[in-house]
C-alpha cells in the first residue's frame, strides 16, 4: 500500500507519535505545538501517546524488550493507520515504550514516516554528547556505542545505556533508519551533519527548526539579563554564575528555572544583590520575563537542539547571548541579533552582555533586527511551510520506494 495521492495543499491525516517524559520539556512542547499548527491549517491530526510513568512496575527484561521492539505499539499504530487512512506517521520520541517498531508498522500499513530528531540519542545513548563536562563524540558513527556503555552515559546506568545502545544498533541492522523512515527532521544544519556522520542517509534528512507557540510581537525590553531553563551543569549555570561573580559591572540577572543546581543558584542570589532566583515560571510569566529582559543568556556547555526559549525571546526582540557552538551560530548573527562567546568562557560571556546592554540606542536597533529575523526565518507561518514540505517529500519517498 502507498499513501493516497495528494496535492501539495490538500489536507492530510497525520498520526503524531510520542513517548511523554516524566518531566515535561521542549520535546513535549513541540509535539503539542506542531499538532495544533497542523490543525489550524485544516489537517486531521490523530495522536498516539504513551507516558514514562507506565514504566513503574515493569520488569527490567520487559522494559528492555519494549525499548527495542514494542509489539504493543507496533500493533496499535498499524491499526490506527489502516482504520483512519493515515497519510503520515510523524514520530517524535520512542524511548522507552513506543520503540522504533512503529516505523515498520506505519510503512507496512500504507503511511509515510517522519522522525524528528529532537536530541542526539541515535548517535549518543547519553543524548548530550557530553561526558564529565567535556564534549564527547566517541560513539558517533560506531556500529555499537561501547564507550557509552562503559561510562554508563544514560542515567548513570550501564544496563540502561546498553538497552539504548542496543536499540539503535538492532534497528540499524534491521534497516529501520535506512528503509523505514522516509524523512528525518534535524533541528539545525549542525545536527544534520552529526547525524550524517553517524550513518543516517543524508538525502533524507531535512532541517526544520522548532516552532514557537505563538507569533510574538516586539516588546519594550528592560535593564536585566535573563536565564530561563533547567538548572543543570550542561546548561552552563556555573559559567553564568562565574561571569556575574567576576564582573561587578554586569546588569541585574534574573534566573527562572529549577533543577539539580538550585542550591548553587540560591546561594549566589543570597550573596549578590543583582541576582534574583525566580524558580520555575509558568508560560505566561515566562513570556513577560523574556519580553522585559535586555538580553537572554544561554551559556550551554552541551549542543542544544533548537532551544525554544531562545527563539521565543527573539520573537519579542530580546537578543540572545549564547555559546558559539551547536545550533547557535545558525540562530544568531553575532553582533547583529545577539552575541556569541567561546564555550565555558565566563569573561567573554560578561563582555558580550556588556557589549549589548552598555549601548541603549544600539540595543534598540538590535531588538528591531532580531524581530525581523524571527519573522523571516522562525515564525509559525515559516515553520508550517517547512513541515508541510517535509510531509510532501516523505509521501513521495513512500510512493517511489514502497518496499
Amino acid at each position: 500500500m502507498a499513501p493516497r495521492a495528494t496535492s501539495p495543499d490538500s489536507p492530510l491525516t497525520v498520526l503524531l507519535v510520542h513517548n511523554v517524559y516524566q518531566q515535561p520539556g521542549g520535546e513535549d512542547a513541540v509535539f503539542e505545538r506542531e499538532g495544533a499548527l497542523l490543525e489550524e491549517h485544516g489537517h486531521r491530526v490523530l495522536r498516539y501517546v504513551l507516558h514514562n510513568s507506565a514504566v513503574d512496575g515493569m520488569s527490567r527484561a520487559g522494559l528492555v524488550r519494549r525499548t527495542v521492539w514494542s509489539t504493543e505499539s507496533h500493533d496499535a499504530v498499524a491499526r490506527v493507520v489502516r482504520q483512519a487512512s493515515v497519510d503520515v506517521v510523524h514520530v517524535h520520541n520512542t524511548l522507552p515504550l513506543v520503540s522504533p517498531a512503529v516505523f515498520h508498522a506505519a510503512r507496512q500499513s500504507g503511511a509515510a514516516t517522519v522522525h524528528t530528531l529532537h536530541n542526539y540519542r541515535l548517535v549518543c545513548p547519553g543524548n548530550l554528547l557530553l561526558r564529565d563536562g567535556k564534549l564527547c563524540h566517541d560513539c558517533v558513527g560506531s556500529a555499537f556505542a561501547f564507550p557509552a556503555v562503559r561510562h554508563a552515559c544514560y542515567r548513570g546506568s550501564t544496563a540502561a545505556t546498553a538497552a539504548v545502545a542496543a536499540t539503535t544498533a538492532v534497528h540499524r541492522r534491521l534497516g529501520t533508519w535506512e528503509h523505514r523512515v522516509d524523512r528525518f527532521v534535524a533541528l539545525s544544519h549542525f545536527g544534520r551533519d552529526l547525524f550524517v556522520e553517524g550513518g543516517l542517509p543524508a538525502d533524507r534528512i531535512a532541517v526544520k527548526h522548532n516552532a514557537p507557540g505563538t507569533e510574538p510581537a516586539l516588546a519594550a525590553g528592560g535593564d536585566y539579563a535573563l536565564f530561563a531553563g533547567r538548572l543543570a551543569p550542561g546548561k552552563g549555570i556555573g559559567v553564568l554564575l562565574r561571569a556575574w561573580a567576576q564582573d561587578p559591572g554586569l546588569p541585574p540577572l534574573r534566573i527562572a528555572g529549577d533543577g539539580p543546581l538550585a542550591a548553587c543558584v540560591a546561594r549566589a542570589a543570597r550573596e549578590d544583590d543583582r541576582i534574583l532566583w525566580l524558580g520555575w515560571q509558568p508560560a505566561g510569566d515566562m513570556e513577560a520575563l523574556m519580553g522585559g529582559a535586555a538580553v537572554l543568556v544561554v551559556p550551554s556547555m552541551w549542543y542544544e537542539g533548537w532551544p525554544l526559549v531562545a527563539v521565543e525571546a527573539m520573537g519579542q526582540g530580546t537578543p540572545v547571548v549564547a555559546t558559539d557552538h551547536g545550533a547557535f551560530p545558525e540562530m544568531i548573527d553575532d553582533g547583529e541579533t545577539g552575541r556569541l562567546f567561546p564555550r565555558g568562557d565566563a569573561a567573554a560571556l560578561a563582555a558580550a552582555v556588556r557589549d549589548l546592554t552598555g549601548h541603549p540606542q544600539r540595543l534598540r536597533e538590535v531588538r528591531e533586527r532580531t524581530v525581523r529575523q524571527f519573522r523571516r526565518r522562525f515564525s509559525r507561518a515559516v515553520n508550517y511551510r517547512q513541515l508541510r514540505g517535509v510531509y510532501a517529500d516523505a509521501i513521495a519517498q513512500r510512493r517511489d520506494h514502497p518496499a
